[in-house]
C-alpha cells in the first residue's frame, strides 16, 4: 500500500483546460501557461471542441477544428490535446482522462441545456476547479472585429495578390467598385508624392533666396571693397608711369643744354688770326 501511495504522490498532477481556440493568440497561450504552472509537476491536457459542437453553441469559427487542434499541438505548454472535447464536463469525462483539476477563467459560460448554467458548475461543486486570469485587450472576437472594420482594405489587398472574386465571395459590381477605389487610391498616392517633390524643390529655392537676402549686403560690400582696392592699384601704376615719362623728358633737355655750352667754350678757346 505504501508503494502505491508513493507512486501516486510522485506522478504529475493531471490538469485539464478547454476552449474553442479560434484564431489562436497570445491570450489563449497565457491561459494555457497558467494552467501548466498550477503545480510544480503538471501534465496538461487541453480539450478543443469540434466544429459541430462549437457552431451549435457558440457560432461559426474562422479556423476548422483540425486547424485548431494543430495550433494547440504547437503550443509549448501543452502535453496532450483532446479533440472533440465536450461542451459540458461530466464525471465520466474526468474519470476517462484521470483529470485531477480543471483550469479556466472565472467567467460563467452557458451550458448545453440553454438554461444559463455555468458549464464548470459541476467541477466547482466537487472542488476541482482552478481559476486562471484572462488577458485583457485581446480576444478572438476583437481580432474578428478588426478584420470587419477594415474589410475593404483586406479584400483589396487580396485582389492585388491574385485572389479571384469567387474566392473572396464578391459580386461583379463589388469587385469593380473596389478595383476602381484601389486605382483612385494609387493615383492619390502618386499625386501626393509629386506634391511632396514639388514642395521640396520650392523649399530649396526659397532657402537659396533667403540665403541671398541674408548675405546680400555682405556680398555687395565685399565686391565694392575689392573693386576699390583694384582701382587704387591701377591708379598708382598710372601715376608711376607718368612720373617716369616726365623724368625722361627733363633728362633729355639737360643734355642738349650741356652740349651747347660745351660748343661755345670750344669756340672761345680757339686762337684768332688776323689777316
Amino acid at each position: 500500500m505504501e508503494n502505491g501511495s508513493d507512486a501516486a504522490k510522485d506522478r504529475p498532477v493531471r490538469v485539464y483546460t478547454d476552449g474553442v481556440y479560434d484564431l489562436f493568440h497570445f491570450g489563449h497561450a497565457r491561459c494555457i501557461e497558467q494552467a501548466k504552472n498550477l503545480f510544480p509537476n503538471t501534465y496538461l491536457l487541453v480539450g478543443c471542441c469540434n466544429d459541430e459542437v462549437t457552431h451549435k453553441y457558440k457560432g461559426k469559427t474562422v479556423m476548422t477544428d483540425k486547424e485548431r487542434y494543430e495550433s494547440l499541438r504547437h503550443c509549448r505548454w501543452v502535453d496532450e490535446v483532446i479533440p472533440d472535447a465536450p461542451w459540458v464536463i461530466t464525471q465520466d469525462f474526468l474519470d476517462k482522462h484521470q483529470i485531477d483539476y480543471v483550469a479556466h477563467d472565472a467567467l460563467p459560460y452557458a451550458d448545453a441545456s440553454g438554461a444559463g448554467k455555468d458549464v464548470y458548475e459541476y467541477v466547482r461543486s466537487i472542488g476541482k476547479f482552478k481559476e486562471t486570469k484572462r488577458t485583457e485587450g485581446v480576444s478572438t472576437s476583437d481580432l474578428i472585429m478588426r478584420i470587419i472594420k477594415d474589410y475593404n482594405e483586406y479584400v483589396m489587398r487580396n485582389l492585388e495578390r491574385g485572389y479571384t472574386r469567387d474566392e473572396l465571395n464578391l459580386s461583379f459590381v463589388k469587385e469593380r467598385r473596389l478595383k476602381m477605389n484601389m486605382g483612385m487610391k494609387k493615383l492619390g498616392e502618386k499625386v501626393k508624392q509629386q506634391q511632396e517633390k514639388v514642395g521640396e524643390k520650392i523649399q530649396s529655392v526659397t532657402n537659396l533666396q533667403n540665403e541671398w537676402v541674408e548675405n546680400a549686403d555682405r556680398l555687395v560690400a565685399g565686391f565694392l571693397e575689392l573693386f576699390e582696392e583694384g582701382f587704387h592699384k591701377v591708379e598708382t601704376v598710372i601715376k608711376e608711369r607718368i612720373q617716369e615719362g616726365l623724368g625722361g623728358a627733363e633728362s633729355s633737355d639737360d643734355s642738349v643744354e650741356n652740349k651747347e655750352e660745351e660748343e661755345e667754350e670750344e669756340k672761345e678757346s680757339m686762337p684768332s688770326f688776323g689777316f
